[in-house]
């Protein structure tokens, strides 16, 4: 059962023992992040079956990447920011701050959501005609992305008010919401798609209809919680306006998030840009990219919630200077971030053809999908490495070190890399870069954690 942070709580994060506490605060939080990683996948699989003669449907959807990318970044970097406020202010004792902070944060989802829902509205059609010719997936896409633009209300909502759940240390009640909204977009993705029980066809469409609806009564059931069970904090509607002092706070720690993101959704973008030079096989080989970065969030996403689990360990125990705890916290996440990229490179470089089967791909996408996987996947450990490293910098008050490595990795080598592999003409080559850049990213990650590690260690000693 939840329950509010009590004297207890916070000490366990200095007594308990490490292993013990990281796995108890991380198993939650790993199940949250799988789940959320169901929604774009779940589309993807049911729209590859509207036909089974080209690719066009997942392409459209593959394309629509960056946008719901980009949508989760406002949505993830705002709600962070938020959360930081809020529980500083909680902290410190300062209710009427964190009350301000959580509707001040509902006041900007809400602004976001309406100007994700202006973009969808006006800008849809000329965001997939600037990147395909082929009418289906102009058609596909279009309809596809304005639903999801126009409903985003529900993606923003559903994370601000999880998020305020999170904040306030109840994660089941995260947990259930995430796993209703997932569910809800597994029933209604085949009725709405296919047309079933006298519910009328609504192919591509109905996939976006499906995921807009599942987010919305997740958000739904999260605000209820959140007013019922969460007496931590107090949403009143005199406080759900602009506060610009609050605002500069939310985004002082919020918009580096907001920008790593979306320098990933500029990433998807220019590849797929890449990719579509490819003029016999581009848009089979965007349709390959959508399905990799599907499959690679079931690995990646466990590896976040591990993280965010660590975070707050490594930051209570270096505030402690307790720095035997926070090496020891580094060593098992590094372990257990390890084995599941460990568990990742086996299925990906074992099984392609049966991962790539879930989306039902042409022939021609099944051919180029097993090398893509395969060659893509050698990239994992190394990821493992970096996204451990670079969290702990983040933990202990680096938080620049992170943006620095995500320009430098998908900006600075990913995307020059690709195009110049691109230019031999082999397909096969592009998927190179990802471990290139992974290396680079690597290298980076361990300068950074190094220079993290020394400076707490004399953190430590300084209190003796």
């Amino acid at each position: 059962m939840d329950s509010a942070k009590t004297p207890f709580q916070e000490n366990k994060m200095g007594t308990m023992p490490v292993g013990r506490l990281l796995s108890g605060m991380a198993i939650p939080m790993m199940i949250s992040m799988l789940v959320q990683a169901l929604y774009n996948v779940v589309d993807s699989i049911f729209v590859s079956h509207i036909s089974a003669v080209d690719d066009n449907a997942l392409n459209a959807v593959s394309l629509a990447f960056p946008l719901q990318s980009l949508m989760i970044a406002f949505a993830g970097g705002t709600a962070m920011g938020m959360n930081a406020l809020l529980s500083r202010s909680l902290g410190e004792k300062k209710q009427e701050r964190a009350d301000r902070a959580a509707c001040t944060g509902i006041f900007l989802i809400f602004c976001n959501a309406l100007l994700f829902a202006l973009i969808g509205g006006f800008f849809a059609k000329p965001f997939f005609a600037m990147q395909t010719g082929t009418e289906a997936v102009v058609r596909y896409g279009t309809s596809y992305v304005r639903i999801c633009l126009i409903g985003s209300i529900g993606l923003f909502s559903q994370f601000c008010f999880e998020r305020l759940l999170q904040a306030t240390g109840r994660t089941t009640w995260t947990m259930i919401t995430q796993m209703t909204g997932a569910v809800i977009n597994l029933i209604l993705d085949p009725i709405l798609i296919f047309g079933l029980f006298g519910f009328p066809r609504m192919e591509v469409a109905g996939a976006a209809a499906a995921t807009i609806t599942g987010q919305i009564v997740a958000a739904i059931m999260a605000l209820i919680i959140n007013l019922k069970r969460n007496p931590d904090i107090h949403i009143r509607l005199r406080y759900i306006r602009w506060d610009s002092r609050i605002v500069g706070k939310i985004y002082k720690i919020g918009l580096p998030s907001i920008v790593m993101q979306a320098i990933g959704s500029v990433m998807i973008f220019t590849l797929n840009q890449i990719l579509l030079t490819f003029h016999e096989i581009g848009e089979t080989a965007t349709a390959v990219f959508g399905i990799y970065f599907k499959l690679q969030s079931f690995v990646f996403m466990p590896i976040f919630g591990l993280n965010n689990a660590m975070v707050p360990i490594i930051a209570y125990n270096y505030g402690a200077r307790q720095h035997d705890r926070v090496k020891k916290t580094i060593r098992l996440a590094m372990i257990g971030a390890e084995a599941l990229m460990l568990i990742g490179v086996i299925l990906f470089e074992t099984a392609p053809e049966i991962l790539l089967g879930f989306f039902s791909p042409t022939e021609n996408a099944v051919t180029l999908g097993i090398s893509a996987l395969r060659i893509i996947a050698s990239h994992f450990l190394l990821a493992g490495v970096s996204i451990v490293s670079i969290s702990v910098c983040q933990a202990i008050g680096n938080p620049v070190h992170a943006l620095i490595v995500s320009v430098c990795r998908q900006l600075v080598v990913l995307l020059p890399v690709a195009w110049l592999l691109s230019r031999t003409g082999l397909l096969w080559t592009v998927w190179l870069a990802f471990p290139i850049a992974e290396f680079v990213s690597m290298v980076l990650c361990l300068i950074f954690l190094r220079g993290t590690l020394k400076k707490a260690k004399e953190h430590a000693l300084s209190a003796l």
